[in-house]
């Protein structure tokens, strides 16, 4: 069965702000808009409702999780558009949207929960507008300030992660691609075997396994000669993946990895998605107590927010390059494990611009 895609939240406000804007500059209300997707696709959103709103203009989108619901799934997700002094483009949040209060999150702490990525989306799809409405030109002297809001947002938000990551008030706006891709445990299995059976026939001897497209891309980048039909992403299948690549009979196996999964990984966790593998920094800040950091350095990791607030606090210091070992060590002796039989692993360790902070020997 063909799962149906959605798209995410990030798409749902940028589809919004579009409308609203083009309604404001040209007196017409949108029923339907088309956006720029993070992947560099286009995707025609429908308008749920369009309105004057004082001197402004507000319309709303409903956010379609397709076949992988989640609790934003049917969320209506609003934006107000109104005219402003400062020329450009300012991004709010409003009732709804979640606020930053505590470090490690890709926000800084006191603006809207809305990502980096769909902020940009956000920005060019009303950019997009005022090029659509406007005389060639006349856009550049336009100051326009969009309100992202979200019915029910806080309310929806008790249900996520957000309290537990001190975002307050509300949901996140996330998406880094734009759609959602559906999440079927059994399709997804399927997948990975599929794509080790691919690599067996092509005489492929190192499986490349990545958590997702963009460890995946960044491993293709650091190895410019690795060819696609090497890779798999096997998203938080940890164990599965494993095993599959130990009944292939494949000698060696290199993974691509953020720190968050690695951690886990090196925990031995089965399957790493943050709803059934809680990540635990204390047991991290142990780790880092072996490999010799300081004790108010490992309270810290302890007492951190995300992994991401904990490799800021490790990545700079000199023992940093022992602890990515050690984690590294652990996660090859699990991925042994659950692999039956006793193959090479490897390890590629980036941060989130691409950067290798880490490689095993083996992904030499």
């Amino acid at each position: 069965m063909t799962l149906r895609h959605g798209f995410t939240t990030g798409t749902a406000a940028s589809a919004a702000a579009k409308a609203a804007t083009m309604h404001l500059l040209t007196g017409r209300a949108q029923d339907h808009v088309d956006v720029q997707l993070p992947v560099g696709e286009r995707m025609s959103i429908a308008i749920l409702e369009s309105r004057i709103d004082g001197d402004a203009v507000m319309a709303a989108v409903v956010k379609d999780g397709g076949d992988d619901p989640d609790v934003t799934h049917r969320a209506v997700i609003r934006a107000r558009v109104q005219r402003c002094a400062e020329s450009g483009v300012t991004l709010r949040g409003g009732s709804g949207v979640g606020v930053v209060t505590r470090p490690g999150l890709p926000v800084a702490v006191g603006m809207p929960a809305i990502n980096p990525v769909p902020r940009e989306q956000i920005t060019l799809a009303v950019t997009e507008a005022l090029a659509d409405a406007l005389a060639p030109g006349a856009s550049e002297s336009i100051g326009l300030e969009v309100e992202i809001r979200v019915d029910r947002g806080e309310e929806l938000a008790r249900k996520t992660f957000n309290p537990r990551l001190g975002i307050v008030g509300g949901i996140s706006i996330l998406g880094t691609r734009g759609t959602v891709k559906p999440f079927s445990n059994a399709a997804y299995q399927a997948t990975i075997r599929q794509c080790l059976d691919v690599m067996q026939a092509c005489g492929v001897t190192t499986p490349c396994l990545t958590t997702g497209g963009r460890s995946e891309r960044f491993l293709r980048q650091a190895r410019p000669r690795t060819p696609e039909t090497a890779c798999v992403q096997v998203a938080d299948f940890f164990s599965y993946s494993m095993r599959e690549v130990g009944r292939r009979g494949f000698g060696s196996v290199l993974w691509g990895v953020f720190f968050g999964k690695l951690v886990k990984q090196a925990q031995g966790h089965r399957y790493t998605h943050a709803r059934s593998a809680e990540l635990d920094l204390g047991i991290l800040a142990g780790w880092c107590a072996d490999c010799g950091f300081d004790q108010h350095v490992c309270r810290e990791v302890a007492g951190a927010n995300t992994a991401m607030q904990a490799l800021e606090l490790l990545s700079p210091m000199p023992r940093s390059k022992a602890l990515f070992t050690l984690l590294t060590d652990r996660a090859a002796e699990a991925a042994r494990a659950f692999c039956g039989h006793d193959l090479q692993v490897g390890y590629m360790l980036f941060d989130f611009t691409g950067q290798i902070l880490h490689q095993t020997p083996e992904a030499a």
